[in-house]
Formats: structure tokens, sequence, C-alpha cells
């Protein structure tokens, strides 16, 4: 089962606050139950160093539902700090009622919940390399490796190119990584200028 989750190639963080997304059918989360929470890990799987999709796919039910619910949670929490940091008003943006400092809280409380961190590996003759270890599961590890990229990315520069998506209905967030760069994906870019085109018919035909 593929995740329903748009995957835009933005850091994992931001992959994360856009498993809440929306088409013409209204506002969707990716995330619900535990077969949401397994596609969206095993989607990302590959491009974090502490779980594979073999681990996340040796996961019972029970653990996923506890997985998921710790994904919402940080999900939701990032929500909150990306509206803070982008201003973003959008009403379906689904940001939720929590303040600002109990959002930091729960993304203080996700980094830490499972210990990660650095080694070094290095044989006689090779060249030594840096590795990911953790304590205690690997998918619950990955989230918490999650969290902290999303510390850096909020106490960083990088914040600042943080953008909420304006395209119609769109609730994505994406980084502004290119000077002319104004949506989430190119199917926004086209709806937007088609919403444009529109409204300019109308005033010009009214």
């Amino acid at each position: 089962m593929d995740t329903s989750a748009p995957l835009l190639g933005e850091p994992l963080p931001l992959e994360l606050m856009n498993t809440i997304w929306a088409d013409r059918d209204g506002v969707h989360d990716a995330l619900s139950g535990a077969a949401g929470t397994e596609a969206w890990l095993r989607a990302v799987a590959p491009r974090t160093d502490l779980m594979t999709p073999d681990d996340v796919a040796a996961l019972p039910s029970s653990d996923l539902e506890q997985l998921g619910s710790r994904l919402t949670g940080l999900r939701d929490a990032l929500r909150r700090l990306a509206a803070e940091a982008t201003e973003d008003s959008r009403t379906a943006a689904g940001t939720g009622a929590v303040e600002l400092e109990g959002a930091v809280a729960q993304l203080n409380r996700a980094a830490g919940d499972t210990p990660h961190w650095t080694a070094l590996s290095w044989t006689s003759g090779q060249e030594p390399s840096r590795h990911l270890r953790a304590g205690g599961e690997a998918a619950a590890a990955a989230i918490s490796a999650i969290a902290d990229e999303a510390i850096n990315l909020f106490s960083q520069d990088t914040r600042h190119q943080l953008r909420a998506c304006l395209g119609p209905g769109c609730v994505l967030y994406f980084l502004k990584n290119h000077p002319r760069r104004e949506w989430c994906s190119a199917g926004c870019g086209n709806r937007a200028r088609s919403a444009r085109h529109y409204q300019r018919h109308r005033r010009t035909t009214a």
C-alpha cells in the first residue's frame, strides 16, 4: 500500500507536515489508522539512516497505532510552528488551537523520546564513515530524528524559506529553494494561474 500523502522531496519534517493534504473532496489525513502510518513510514524509510522498510513491515498493529499517535502529535506541533513562521492564516490548514509554547514543548518531547546518536566507523585500510545509532525501536528513533531535524529547521535561517502554499484549496508547506518558486508543486501553480485567468475573464465579461 502506497501512502496517500504527497511526497514532494521536501525535508522530512515538511513531508510529515504534508500528511495533512487537500483535494476537491476536502482535507485528508494520510496517517489515519495503522495502515496509513505504516504506508507513510515505509515510503520515507529509504530517506532515514535509522529504519528500513523491512523494519516497518515487521511492526505489529499495536506498535503502529502508538507510532501513529506520536507522528500525528509531532505533525500537529510542526504545522503550528510552521503557521507561526509563515504567518499562515489558511483556515483549512488544520493547525489546531494549540499555543506556540505547547507546540514547542511537543516538538522537544518528540526529539527526546528515543535516543539516537552518531557513531564513527573506521577499519584499518578503509575510509572512515559516520553512522546513526539508536536505542530502542528503529521507527521510534526515526520519529525522534525527524523532530531533531525540525528543531534545526526552525532554529536556523532555513525557517525564513518556509512557505505556506497559497494554491487554491492547498494546505501544504514547502521550502522556497529557488527564487521563482511560489507553489508547493507545478499542479498548484497551474491551478492558481487558471483561477486568476478565470477571475479576469469574469471581470471582463461582467
